[in-house]
């Protein structure tokens, strides 16, 4: 519940917003006796958080990093809430949320139509290999070599792409977003294999092992949360366990996929292609992401800088979820919990 009614003061939130370039807040409409204040800034860096949520009762968030430090009683004294305006809360320092009794909610599905679509995109940017082609293109290749530059679209081998309805994808992670994107796959003549977790020594119904999903699929799917479990899930080993042929998409989170083992496997021809929209650093650029050196343009590698989650259909849930999780707060009936 949103308060501990031991004074009229409690009812009365301070509202501070850290994020709101990412989307804009929505009007609270909280029950009463509650009110309320909006403190919005545009962008927070990581220096100024602790000078601007000294005083929040409640706090929007998107991608911003709530530390342990932040979070302590010195630095938040009435800290409450905090709304995430995202479904990843990796961010959050969670432990001591739930050491303090602060409620922490989520927009768990609002990206689910955006990010699906874009990890199809994704697939037919590595499979029908856009970038590449594209950078021929504009290089005067097609000129050059007339028809011969067919040569392009083939794989190390010199296999050409795969057909939706030969392709077998395998998804790594079936939550809202994962079963979506495997509902488009069925729809576009795929079969789809659902990975059991690494290790696992039991199999669950409808599950494939996580050996066997990498052996049998020609397009892997990562859409699974960054933990301590799938930090460094694929790596070298699990890119040789692969097909050559095969293409990998990550619309996960950064730190799951081994950045420098994924550049070598496509450099030597380990697998075909890679699209991914997270980096293990982020923001991402040459300078801290071997996937964004010069030397990995010449490769078939399609990058995004985090932006899968982008639509307006995600802005509008974003709003809607934020605004009911705030006002069920109040009301002591909460929604989206994390914590």
């Amino acid at each position: 519940m949103g308060s501990t009614g031991e004074s009229a003061g409690e009812f009365h939130l301070t509202i501070v917003a850290l994020e709101a370039a990412f989307c804009a807040i929505p009007t609270f409409s909280l029950p009463k006796p509650y009110t309320y204040t909006l403190q919005s800034y545009p962008e927070t860096s990581n220096e100024q958080v602790a000078s601007r949520i000294g005083a929040a009762t409640v706090l929007l968030i998107t991608t911003l990093p709530l530390t342990a430090e932040h979070l302590a009683p010195q630095c938040t004294p009435h800290l409450r809430m905090i709304a995430i305006m995202a479904s990843g809360t990796d961010h959050v320092d969670l432990a001591a949320c739930r050491k303090r009794g602060i409620q922490v909610c989520n927009a768990s599905h609002a990206n689910v139509p955006a990010v699906s679509n874009h990890a199809i995109g994704m697939y037919f940017a590595a499979r029908r290999r856009f970038g590449l082609t594209g950078r021929a293109l504009r290089a005067g290749e097609w000129v050059k070599d007339g028809t011969a530059c067919m040569h392009l679209m083939g794989d190390a081998d010199g296999v050409m792409p795969s057909t939706c309805d030969e392709e077998v994808m395998g998804l790594l992670g079936y939550g809202a977003i994962g079963k979506r994107i495997a509902e488009m796959a069925r729809l576009l003549g795929m079969r789809v294999l659902v990975g059991e977790r690494k290790g696992a020594t039991r199999i669950r119904e409808g599950r494939t092992a996580f050996e066997d999903v990498l052996k049998q699929s020609s397009v892997l799917v990562l859409i699974l949360p960054r933990t301590p479990e799938s930090l460094g899930l694929i790596s070298a080993a699990e890119l040789h366990t692969m097909s050559r042929h095969a293409i990998l998409v990550n619309v996960s989170r950064g730190g799951i996929v081994d950045e420098p083992a994924l550049v070598q496997a496509l450099r030597e021809g380990t697998i075909a292609g890679a699209a991914v929209d997270v980096f293990e650093e982020e923001p991402a650029a040459a300078t801290n992401s071997v996937l964004l050196t010069p030397e990995a343009s010449a490769l078939n590698l399609t990058c995004t800088p985090h932006l899968a989650w982008v639509a307006s259909a995600t802005t509008k849930l974003l709003q809607r979820i934020t605004r009911e999780n705030v006002e069920a707060w109040c009301a002591g009936r909460s929604t989206n919990v994390v914590v």
